[in-house]
């Protein structure tokens, strides 16, 4: 067991019991935003389980969750619409701090890692990662109302 191990139990503990306390105690827009968190917290977990077991099809997961993510995040939030039309959750603070925890796992692996394409492939996920889980948690607020038509 290395650091990197360590470092990816501790963030899935952390992420997880706030996703599992978002769902269980939560209305139905407090449960999407945990949905939205889990995507958060997973990604980093599967590019930290990668450098730590030395597995690089971990990062190819991590990259179809970045990607895949947010998108089921907007689907649900285009579906329930209507009952986040009131102005949904804030949780800006809870966004920002997924969006640093993505940019610092990604900034780890790359200082790690060093230069080259597996560099460009952790930029990548990191810029899908922070970038979807910004818009989907905006979407999940009430922003967009242009695309709504409001």
């Amino acid at each position: 067991m290395n650091g990197w191990i360590v470092a990816a139990a501790a963030v899935l503990a952390g992420g997880g019991a706030a996703a599992l306390w978002g769902v269980t105690t939560g209305s139905l827009p407090r449960r999407a935003v945990a949905q939205n968190l889990t995507t958060s917290v997973v990604c980093p977990v599967l590019l930290l389980l990668a450098q730590g077991y030395g597995r690089t099809s971990y990062v190819d997961l991590a990259l179809l969750a970045a990607l895949l993510g947010p998108i089921g995040t907007l689907v649900f939030a285009r579906l329930l619409a209507d009952d986040l039309a009131g102005g949904g959750p804030g949780a800006w603070v809870l966004t920002w701090a997924a969006a640093a925890l993505g940019a610092g796992v990604v900034v780890a692996l790359c200082v790690a890692g060093g230069p080259g394409g597996a560099m460009v492939k952790l930029l990548v996920i990191g810029a899908l990662l922070i970038g979807g889980n910004l818009v989907a948690s905006r979407s999940l607020s009430g922003g967009f109302r242009e695309v709504r038509g409001d």
